[in-house]
């Protein structure tokens, strides 16, 4: 059985319009899909919805598309940031596409006092969330900002988003790790005794925050922290989990 591509184009859609598909989309429908002139697909942003459509003409590095009827119209989706210390390639990939499985609407790389690594590769990370929005069925692809010091993203924060900063170090704000004390409010606890509207969720590096950054952080009004339990997470699995529980509690996964 051959599956139905699934396209996202910025463009404006409306039945009838002609688009132009992106190099990337093309590369992949005429020499992975092995696509011709009359194939279907679907294609969809988050300002006009979900429509069907056919490829009008391709051809090495370019094609067009004929839009047609729709079949879903822009929908409701959480407004929910991750912020993250940059990781590993491998890592941030796989992060960054279950983000955007997850629903998360923008990715803010921070850099903190222990980040190790500082460079982000934007233009990849971007293709890596159309890729995801693609597959998971979402209308929406989240965007990726430039990678920033964490002190002036929380200089310059929004202040109605409430911020869910993962703390390693849980109840105790001057342990090392103290999230198996077992003092803390369960995560999901916490949230669903918050309240709904804009969030983002904070991961650290791989070496933790430290004291000044702890410090800050639990200072500041809009900041909600969290223990994530027993267990040392890695930043990826830890984002995941975040995610998870904040779609659980104040998300979309209360829907149907």
């Amino acid at each position: 059985m051959v599956s139905t591509p699934r396209l996202y184009s910025p463009s404006e859609l409306a039945e009838g319009a002609i688009v132009e598909l992106g190099a990337a989309q093309t590369h992949h429908l005429r020499n992975v899909l092995r696509r011709e002139a009359g194939a279907d697909f679907i294609v969809f942003n988050e300002r006009d919805g979900e429509f069907t459509g056919a490829l009008d003409a391709i051809s090495k590095g370019r094609a067009t598309a004929r839009v047609g009827a729709r079949l879903r119209t822009p929908q409701f989706e959480p407004d929910l940031w991750l912020l993250f210390a940059p990781i590993k390639r491998d890592a941030v990939d796989f992060m960054v596409e279950k983000a955007t499985e997850l629903g998360v609407a923008a990715f803010l790389p921070a850099i903190t006092e222990r980040t190790v690594v500082a460079r982000v590769n934007v233009e990849r990370l971007a293709a890596n969330a159309v890729a995801a929005a693609e597959q998971s069925g979402r209308l929406s692809v989240p965007s990726v900002r430039e990678p920033t010091k964490l002190a002036d993203i929380l200089a310059d924060w929004p202040v109605e988003r409430r911020l869910l900063y993962c703390d390693e170090a849980g109840d105790d704000p001057h342990a090392a790790w103290g999230g198996r004390q077992g003092r803390a409010p369960p995560a999901l606890d916490v949230l669903r005794n918050s309240t709904s509207g804009p969030w983002a969720i904070l991961i650290g590096p791989e070496g933790g925050f430290t004291e000044g950054e702890r410090a800050r952080l639990r200072a500041s009004a809009f900041v909600t922290p969290i223990t994530l339990g027993p267990r040392i997470l890695r930043a990826d699995t830890a984002a995941i989990a975040a995610i998870t529980l904040w779609q659980a509690a104040l998300g979309d996964f209360r829907c149907g």
